[in-house]
């Protein structure tokens, strides 16, 4: 039992940052017509790992799941082209060594870049692809993408079959976009590894508020897509930037299971190494290249609050501007409430008024919450604490993080 309990985090471990890598090399061996194969090959293996390793653990896990993966799917698919009375796919040794190629690290790399784009393909809908790409890119399983996303594990696993169907059916390739299809498919790429952080930025988990393991899997696609000069881009770079900036903050978000807003974080637990890898990725998105797009935007936002020295000293106003043009770029209910709370804090409540009052809220989603929130915080300041009290409890009731819900419930007590 004792042995047991070490392995399993190893095996967890290796099952989060290896099962994306071996599903993409394998899904381009093999086809994206396997994939169920694979993925019960690769799950099978891992289970096989779980076993064996309580006696003995190998001294290079890595190299020995993915050689047992590897075994695994060849000796499935020979099952299956046996019964139907065909020759095995790779009997001989040349066939081996192909299969050996495609493990080297520049293979491995490119095979889950293709499959990044096999997730991001248009035919999918963004929320087959977000769905999708946490599965076979990520390795998270249904019931984690299920919580991560906040939606039924069963809704979770219809989405993944309609998208490998709509995979099966539209003949989609492990191939790069052609030259024409680039940038729009590169803005798919991008939307999906942001909201991928997002979901782990603003966990919704209710336990949790930040979920690293999200977060992590952003910046990983992220980096990974810009080792490939052919996919760089001003926009590429300032969404790494953003997501550098953001979770550079992510230890100083929660202390003692208390929610931390930015006045009261810490900011010597703010990650200095991540800070310094979102400055230069800034500053290349702003000089090295001429497109820009709304991620520039948010990272010279957020660059602002990481450049403060404390929440004093914040430049609300160049924020303020920063948010004008981003809302030109991409008009959104999100930008509103942002910028309503900016006019709060500058002390101009009639023009956070008519910032609220513009917003649909219906557009705000999952973040319904804050809106009612800023409202609350809005009528505090214009010495209404009844209504006040009101959104509050409105906030409250609709917010489903337990850490976030406990703030939310302490600024209550405040107002009454």
């Amino acid at each position: 039992m004792t042995n047991n309990n070490k392995t399993e985090p190893i095996v967890d471990h290796l099952f989060r940052h290896q099962y994306g890598k071996m599903v993409a090399i394998l899904a381009r061996i093999f086809g994206l017509q396997h994939l169920d194969l694979i993925e019960d090959a690769i799950q099978d293996t891992f289970l096989k790992a779980a076993l064996q390793w309580r006696e003995k653990q190998p001294e290079k896990p890595e190299a020995w799941l993915t050689q047992a993966a590897k075994n695994r799917v060849l000796d499935l698919l020979r099952q299956i082209q046996a019964r139907q009375k065909r020759e095995a796919a790779f009997p001989h040794a040349s066939s081996a060594l192909e299969i050996n190629e495609q493990f080297l690290d520049p293979e491995i790399d490119d095979a889950q870049l293709r499959m990044i784009f096999v997730a991001c393909h248009p035919a999918l809908s963004s929320s087959e692809q977000i769905a999708f790409a946490l599965k076979a890119i990520s390795g998270f399983s249904g019931k984690e993408i299920s919580c991560a996303l906040m939606q039924k594990e069963e809704s979770i696993k219809k989405r993944l079959q309609r998208a490998r169907k709509k995979i099966q059916e539209e003949g989609i390739l492990m191939r790069f976009p052609e030259p024409h299809e680039m940038e729009a498919r590169m803005q798919g790429v991008m939307q999906i590894i942001y909201l991928i952080f997002n979901e782990g930025f603003h966990s919704i988990k209710a336990d949790s508020l930040v979920d690293k393991e999200l977060c992590g899997e952003a910046l990983r696609l992220c980096k990974l897509l810009l080792r490939r000069k052919t996919f760089r881009s001003g926009s590429l770079y300032a969404l790494f930037a953003l997501l550098c900036y953001n979770a550079a903050r992510l230890d100083a978000k929660v202390s003692d299971d208390e929610v931390l807003n930015l006045k009261q974080q810490d900011r010597q637990k703010w990650y200095a190494p991540l800070i310094e890898l979102g400055h230069d990725a800034l500053y290349r998105s702003l000089y090295d290249f001429q497109d820009r797009s709304a991620y520039h935007f948010e990272a010279l936002i957020a660059s602002e609050h990481i450049r403060a020295l404390n929440f004093e000293s914040t430049n609300w106003l160049q924020i303020l501007a920063y948010y004008e043009e981003m809302y030109q770029y991409l008009p959104s209910a999100s930008i509103l409430l942002s910028r309503a709370i900016i006019y709060l804090q500058i002390e101009n409540p009639h023009q956070a008024k008519a910032e609220l009052e513009a917003i649909e809220i219906k557009d705000l989603e999952q973040r319904t919450y804050l809106y009612y929130a800023t409202w609350a915080e809005f009528y505090f300041v214009d010495e209404k604490p009844k209504q006040a009290q009101e959104m509050l409890e409105k906030a409250i009731t609709l917010c489903h993080n337990n850490l976030e819900k406990a703030y939310l419930k302490k600024k209550l007590k405040q107002v009454v």
